[in-house]
């Protein structure tokens, strides 16, 4: 026997030996193994080889298996807590390696989603059994007040329940019953719903049972008012303390009768109807008598254990086990324990691990904006996302009201009845999607999907109205038909609302499935997301963090899949660079841009765009966005600051094609001499030379040299399309960049929300890995460049690609080497990061470009190198991670299949064999050796800015009008407000005018008396410095606001 070969077989006999463990049939057995095998011939697996087993073991128990009389069935019947017992594994552990087993052995996608749900099943558990067991606490007493049992005789074995054996009986009914409902068993609210409905039953049998009134806490505030008298009885009529509990545990009172009374007492009287509970029926009563209660819990444990082994989900009474802790992987709760030693610190930890599914993370681009709140319970968040939802549409009906319906019916071709009958064709859309086919729960997944459905479309219609109004007050009266009649647009924004109810009640939401189920592109589905964040003021932070998450999602990868229609638009435009699409305040400034001689200018110092003229104050339109072709004004990034004047027309030219204005350099009268590519409307290009001469307009006029006898027309400097050769014949002046326009239209909002996202990333990654300033915007250039020339790399792909090849190849030629682990390492802290980005790749396929194949056949092996003979290929650079061992060609794990399917492979993969080949001319001009060539390196790109500030005002009431927002503390006065406004600037404003703002809020009357404030005095001990005049201003503005409204 090899060296080689001894571990495996030590291995096989560990394997063997669990498979009798757990009484595993053979054919599960084989087909384990052999997964095994081969993966770990192609993958390094880190860690206990036990738990990979355990891994493929639970692969094979889940496939497909023969039955008598019933054709196949799902699953083995092996108990999934059975097989984590035995593999001595974690279940938090077990859904780490399942993941990345999924991804080496390429599982398929129903599978994946069906791990994904169990895993969220799981959390959503641990978050609930954290808040059961204070809540059990609080209404029965604990197990050290109970007294202590009497010995009774053989034929005496009733036994009382005792209050462990009813916090155990509990819990077993609660996980049982949010099993049978498939379409709650992962939705947070309404499982936790079901728990208050679990508790609500058992402190009503307890009541009921006048033998069992000893368990109940009497300090419980829910209890009736006479219970501790000795002639307590209970009301003759049905009790129910749904809202006590609402009330005493952040319960929301709706939701909890409505899963009352159409889920629990159905699912109650099925098992009183059974015998799986025994009492009396028609009360759903009696189950805790003494005569009933052990035969109840035996049954009600047997048919739960049946129901696990049947679905292949896990065995929730794990929560309650005595080694729940390490059969889960962290701490858990216990009824025995004190309150003060579940808030440990090894408690909070739990907190967090537990939650970590459940958890909307703060995206890059939010992060200074939005707060993390670590310690937020999730549930708690969800509660307050669908009690904030509840409050925004209450009031409103599911259709649109009176105001709107006016303003429908006053355009010229009413939409009212096709928006009416596009909602009632995308309501059977949804249910379709969501019809559950099991015969218990038949009809129930229907419910809950019209249930979602009608909160979205009273949403809808809410926010239809705002953006209306906002249309309204920008185009005056015109007609809105046109924007009124955009299908894309409403079944985007329907979409939208069905994204955020979902999301409100199940996060962190299951997006993209909405667009696939509605068949959106999600190229024309993001744009409505910022017109729904700016009109709906009241929206919760979590769904604004939500919705700036998904439009993350749609720059990154979705809306660059083969089939979007990006790849449409591009074919009759090009891709604009950063600064063709970029307001220039929101550019680094950089005195040395690499020859390119850009101007920038910075945030803090930039023009008052306000007074150039030709700038546009309108906010985008509809019109603008879903146009076609767009036209209308440059659209603002979500959660961005609006800049006034933001849609100037005049912003600097991209570094890349540099117009440069000589005016200010040259003397009058003198010619200069440049070439110009001229581009026909047949698309062939000329180039010629020309001979500038400053005009009399303050401009520059190029004449062509006459050519081959025939002399072209003048031409305007911003119609010259590539770099001009600027000579003198005295002196070679130094360029300035001259005005151009920024592109619009909607495909350039797109690249300018692109480029905003990946420079946040690359800043954040940079930033980790110690890369200068001066490396990080040569890695930007590189970016730039790949994805301005060589955008068919994008193509089902992702952006995260192109940025970590990007800082490995620029930090290879500039020999400032970052490996590829460490990039990755330092990636996957991102809060985007997944696995799959950098585990599978598109290396080739049937969506690949001819150009691309091209590019590639046409290099070879020396690609690798630069011109000085120094190699630019990570070679066979391996992660920590698990990631895919490097093999040849011909042996590659993620082989080529023939026929057209695609091939994908790791991120190095990606790199050797696609991305240097198209990129390593570019790249190799910033080597030193190009440079001691004598050979100019490209120029840098600009970079964009790190904005700061508060993203938008705010809506701190739905019931009044109060509003934050920011005060950029050099900005100019502001006009006299109207009199019915009261605005309060912190740490400059008088203290009495928040008592004004209280009084408005009380009596609805605006304070109408006179008030002077003495300029000497000051009013706040947090006072502005004397030497910034900006305090002197704002409180003179305070004045004239005061003035203004007392007259």
């Amino acid at each position: 026997m090899s060296d080689e070969e001894e571990p495996l077989v030590k291995i096989r006999t560990r394997f063997e030996d669990l498979c009798r463990a757990l009484n595993m049939d053979e054919e599960a057995s084989t087909e384990a193994w052999k997964s095994y095998e081969n993966i770990s011939r192609n993958f390094t697996l880190e860690g206990s080889e036990l738990h990979w087993l355990a891994c493929a073991l639970y692969v094979a128990c889940r496939s497909s298996v023969p039955t008598v009389g019933k054709g196949t069935a799902e699953g083995n019947y092996v108990s999934l807590t059975r097989v984590l017992r035995c593999s001595h594994i974690s279940l938090i552990e077990f859904f780490s390696k399942m993941k990345k087993w999924q991804d080496m052995a390429k599982l398929p996608q129903d599978f994946c989603q069906s791990t994904d749900k169990l895993e969220r099943n799981f959390t959503v558990s641990a978050v609930i059994f954290k808040k059961y067991v204070p809540i059990f606490r609080s209404i029965f007493k604990t197990p050290s007040e109970e007294p202590l049992r009497v010995h009774r005789s053989r034929k005496q074995r009733r036994h009382p329940c005792s209050v462990s054996e009813l916090f155990n009986f509990c819990w077993v009914l609660y996980v049982h019953a949010k099993g049978n409902f498939p379409m709650i068993s992962d939705d947070l609210v309404n499982s936790y719903h079901l728990l208050l409905c679990a508790l609500d039953l058992v402190l009503t049998n307890a009541l009921l049972c006048s033998a069992r009134r000893d368990l109940l806490n009497p300090n419980f505030k829910g209890l009736p008012e006479d219970f501790s008298s000795r002639d307590y009885r209970p009301p003759a009529g049905p009790l129910c303390f749904m809202e006590q509990l609402c009330e005493l545990h952040d319960g929301l009172v709706l939701e909890a009768k409505g899963v009352k009374e159409h889920f629990w007492k159905p699912f109650i009287k099925k098992l009183f109807h059974k015998r799986i509970l025994r009492g009396k029926e028609d009360s759903l009563s009696g189950f805790l008598d003494p005569m009933n209660f052990g035969d109840s819990f035996l049954s009600l444990s047997r048919l739960y254990e049946e129901q696990v082994l049947a679905s292949g989900g896990l065995d929730e009474r794990i929560f309650t086990g005595e080694g729940a802790s390490e059969d889960i992987g962290t701490p858990e709760p216990s009824l025995c324990e004190e309150v003060e030693n579940q808030d440990s610190s090894l408690y909070r930890l739990h907190t967090s691990l537990a939650a970590s599914v459940l958890k909307v993370s703060t995206p890059l681009t939010g992060r200074k904006y939005v707060q993390e709140v670590h310690l937020a319970s999730p549930l708690s968040t969800a509660m307050k996302s669908v009690g904030r939802l509840h409050t925004l549409l209450s009031g409103t009906k599911y259709g649109p009201s009176s105001k709107l319906t006016q303003i429908l019916r006053g355009c010229s071709r009413d939409p009212s009845d096709v928006i009416s009958q596009r909602l009632k064709d995308m309501l059977d859309i949804f249910t379709q999607h969501h019809e559950d086919s099991s015969d218990d729960s038949k009809g129930m997944e229907k419910d809950m999907a019209v249930k979602f459905f009608h909160l979205s479309e009273a949403l809808y219609y809410r926010i239809l109205e705002s953006i209306v109004e906002r249309e309204k007050m920008i185009l005056g009266d015109a007609d809105l038909s046109c924007i009124l009649e955009q299908d894309v647009f409403h079944r985007s924004l329907l979409a939208c609302c069905l994204e955020i109810v979902t999301f409100s009640y199940r996060p962190p939401g299951d997006f993209p499935r909405v667009i696939h189920t509605f068949q959106l592109p999600a190229y024309h589905f993001y744009k409505v997301i910022e017109v729904l964040v700016r009109s709906e003021q009241g929206l919760f932070r979590e769904v604004v963090k939500h919705l700036n998450q998904v439009e993350e999602q749609v720059l990154e990868s979705l809306a660059w899949t083969s089939n979007s229609p990006l790849w449409h638009s591009l074919q009759s435009a090009q891709v604009p660079t950063c600064q063709e699409v970029m307001p220039p305040q929101y550019l680094e400034q950089n005195e040395d841009s690499g020859g390119a001689g850009v101007a920038l200018t910075p945030a803090s110092q930039g023009p008052d765009l306000s007074t150039i003229t030709g700038v546009s104050p309108s906010p985008t339109t509809l019109q603008d966005r879903y146009g076609s072709p767009p036209t209308g004004g440059f659209r603002r990034r979500l959660f961005v600051d609006p800049t006034e004047g933001e849609t100037s027309a005049t912003r600097t030219p991209p570094s890349s094609v540099t117009k440069p204005s000589l005016i200010a350099t040259i003397p009058a009268g003198q010619t200069v001499v440049a070439t110009a590519t001229v581009t026909a409307n047949n698309g062939q290009t000329l180039t010629i030379p020309v001979q500038g001469i400053p005009n009399e307009n303050g401009g520059f006029t190029f004449i062509p040299v006459q050519v081959g006898g025939a002399t072209l027309q003048p031409l305007p400097a911003q119609n010259l399309t590539s770099t001009l050769a600027v000579q003198s014949a005295v002196t070679k002046p130094v360029t300035k960049a001259a005005s151009s326009p920024l592109r619009k239209g909607s495909l350039s909002l797109f690249f300018r929300k692109v480029f905003h996202l990946a420079s946040v990333r690359l800043r954040d990654l940079c930033a980790k890995l110690d890369i200068p300033t001066d490396l990080r915007r040569k890695i930007w250039t590189c970016f730039e460049h790949s994805l301005v020339h060589s955008t068919e790399m994008m193509k089902d792909r992702h952006l995260d690609q192109l940025l970590m090849c990007a800082v490995y190849v620029m930090a290879k030629v500039t020999k400032e080497d970052r490996s590829f682990q460490n990039i990755m390492k330092c990636y996957r802290t991102q809060p985007q990061a997944s696995s799959n980005v950098y585990r599978s790749v598109l290396i080739s396929g049937s969506t690949r470009s001819s150009s691309t194949t091209d590019t590639n056949q046409s290099s070879s092996s020396d690609s690798r190198k630069d011109p000085a003979g120094g190699d630019i290929s990570p070679g066979l650079t391996r992660s920590s991670s698990t990631l895919v061992t490097p093999q040849p060609s011909g042996d590659s794990s993620s082989s080529a299949v023939d026929g057209g399917e695609e091939e994908r492979g790791d991120l190095i993969h990606f790199y050797n064999d696609v991305y240097i080949k198209q990129m390593r001319q570019f790249a190799v001009r910033y080597s030193r050796s190009s440079l001691s060539t004598g050979v100019d390196p490209p120029p840098l790109c600009p970079y964009p800015t790190l904005r700061t500030g508060s993203p938008r005002r705010m809506l701190l009431s739905s019931k009044h009008s109060i509003y934050i927002s920011p005060h950029k503390s050099g900005s100019a006065p502001c006009p006299a407000l109207p009199r019915d406004r009261i605005c309060y600037y912190i740490s400059s404003s008088p203290p009495n005018r928040l008592q004004e703002i209280n009084s408005m809020i009380r009596t609805g009357e605006t304070p109408s008396r006179k008030r002077s404030i003495p300029l000497d005095k000051e009013t706040s001990p947090k006072r502005v410095c004397p030497d910034n005049h900006t305090a002197l201003l704002r409180r003179l503005q305070d004045i004239a606001n005061d003035r203004s409204s007392s007259h």
